[in-house]
């Protein structure tokens, strides 16, 4: 066999095993295609079962939308009670058995009609009081005649008497003022000897005694205490500064001294302040604010900020500052308002929130703080935040014609629910509808959320005509420290600040009674050592209130 036989004879092997693997391959498939009809059915059935599963995932998916509507419902629901009528879950019904109503989002006919009606009262009285109001046009006063007159007579020049008869001469009076007189009281006690010495007495020799001093063993008179701590703490003039004043004028006054005779006038104050305490808390009405007080720090060597806190008794026109190591915590005001009992008005300081659920105290809001969010307000929305200054303005519209008539407690709280409640309810759903409409971290938004969220306590001041529209009283009381700390910066330590506020109480008390701080004072460290061993006397008898009842004719100051 050739070669060339040879290769052809490889060349037919090859071919007919590739065709005899390629028919296997074929019968094998063929094979699996024997039992086609049952693989057919097999394939339906999945289909079908596929279908069911389908058809049971769409079931679901409509079960799943249906229960996201419903969720949907629940949440708006829910938003609709967190600004509606759950913030007024507190409230009580007032006198004439009328509650604020806030459930819907839409103001009923007959509120609507009250509304307006109220709302066209208040406008009616407005104009006529701005009509029958007269402009007052400054008048100059005609000075005191308690004060002495030094006359200073003037004749023309070059006048010849016997040609000139003198009229009724001209009088001018001009207002002159001389320096602070110091003066030493010197207190001569005399003494006397028994003459006859053989007489048998307890004592040879008789000294006058001695009258207490304010300070015991210091030369500083009780006018000079008066005033050093009166133009500290009611005219803002640091210690510091009061002694250079003294340097001009002769005196050398050592800081040290005067820091201790602040000290010591504080110690003689402190159980009097303790019994103002007493006698605020133990009033049925009182409002709080909080301010700051700079402190230094010694282990720092720097201020730090701390809290001042004040209570007023409304009813009483009594007031007291306390200190607590600066703290604005919630613990100062428990222990604070541990035994009150009655109404508390305060901003909206998330610490009083406690005293919703405490029994026998209500706690109401502030207009004005309510009304100073929304002036903030006017530049990002106009139309928005002046809507609201109006409404609130009417509800103040309603107090100025209460005041201008001289109503009574009750006569006012009637007014109140005729005119003001109204308004209220009407002011309360417009806010609830512009809410979703603007920025909640806007400030219209900002303002709204503040006023709807104590809005519970800001509607509470209608239910008696006792209780004020807002916090001012309040805010003018701690008006003092905040003009104070602008001058004498900061308390030394936490000791000063605690004393600043015992001094401090005692000069807003003259305030609130309209009492002359200085005859007040004078009258204090006068009289404080006679009730140091008296325990049956009552130290509210020291107090500027008490004062003037048994000095009616005293003077009053003008802050």
């Amino acid at each position: 066999m050739t070669v060339g036989e040879e290769s052809f004879l490889q060349q037919i092997l090859q071919d007919r095993d590739l065709l005899f693997r390629e028919t296997s391959r074929l019968k094998s498939q063929l094979a699996s295609y024997e039992n086609f009809e049952s693989e057919r059915v097999s394939y339906q059935q999945q289909i079908i079962q596929k279908d069911r599963k389908i058809n049971q995932l769409d079931e679901t998916i409509n079960q799943l939308d249906s229960t996201i509507n419903k969720l949907k419902q629940k949440v708006e629901m829910l938003l609709r009670k967190i600004w509606g009528k759950s913030s007024e879950r507190f409230i009580n019904e007032d006198p004439l058995q009328r509650c604020l109503d806030f459930e819907g989002l839409d103001l009923l006919p007959e509120e609507e009609k009250l509304a307006t009606s109220a709302r066209q009262e208040i406008e009616q009285y407005k104009t006529i009081r701005i009509l029958l109001q007269t402009k007052d046009h400054p008048v100059r006063k005609p000075l005191p005649e308690s004060l002495p007159r030094e006359e200073c007579h003037i004749y023309p020049d070059n006048l010849d008497l016997e040609k000139w008869t003198e009229l009724q001469p001209e009088i001018t009076e001009v207002l002159e003022r001389d320096p602070a007189r110091w003066y030493v009281r010197r207190i001569i006690r005399h003494k006397y000897v028994l003459k006859d010495k053989s007489l048998e007495v307890e004592k040879q020799i008789i000294t006058a005694p001695m009258p207490v001093l304010p300070i015991a063993k210091s030369y500083a008179g009780a006018t000079l205490l008066a005033d050093i701590h009166i133009d500290k703490y009611v005219y803002h003039l640091p210690f510091y500064r009061q002694r250079q004043i003294f340097l001009q004028q002769g005196l050398d006054i050592s800081a040290a001294t005067i820091n201790g005779w602040f000290k010591e006038v504080a110690d003689l104050m402190r159980p009097t302040y303790y019994r103002l305490m007493d006698l605020v808390l133990s009033s049925d009405y009182v409002q709080c604010d909080e301010t700051t007080i700079p402190i230094i720090d010694n282990e720092k060597h720097k201020a730090i900020k701390g809290y001042i806190w004040m209570v007023r008794a409304v009813m009483r026109d009594l007031v007291f500052f306390h200190y607590d190591q600066g703290s604005r915590a919630q613990k100062v005001a428990l222990q604070l308002f541990k035994d009150f009992q009655g109404v508390l008005q305060t901003d909206a300081y998330a610490v009083y929130d406690i005293y919703e659920n405490k029994k026998g105290v209500l706690p109401i809001g502030c207009w004005a703080h309510s009304r100073r969010h929304f002036t903030d307000s006017l530049k990002e929305d106009k139309a928005r935040a002046s809507y609201a200054l109006e409404q609130i303005g009417l509800l103040y519209d309603v107090e100025r014609r209460a005041d201008q008539e001289q109503l009574s407690f009750e006569e006012r709280s009637e007014l109140r629910c005729r005119l003001s409640y109204p308004i209220m309810v009407a002011f309360e759903k417009w806010m609830v509808n512009e809410y979703p409409k603007v920025l909640p971290k806007g400030r219209i938004g900002q303002a709204i959320k503040y006023t709807h969220g104590i809005y519970h306590k800001l509607s509470r001041y209608h239910l008696d005509g006792r209780l004020r529209i807002d916090n001012n009283l309040a805010e003018n009381a701690v008006r003092g420290i905040a003009l104070g700390r602008g001058n004498w910066l900061f308390c030394g330590n936490h000791e000063s600040a605690e004393n600043a506020a015992i001094l401090y109480s005692m000069m807003g008390c003259c305030k609130a009674s309209r009492v002359n701080f200085r005859e007040w004072m004078i009258f204090f460290l006068n009289n404080v050592h006679n009730y140091d061993k008296d325990y049956s006397k009552d130290l509210a008898e020291l107090l500027p209130h008490y004062f003037k009842l048994q000095n009616p004719n005293c003077s009053s100051t003008l802050s």
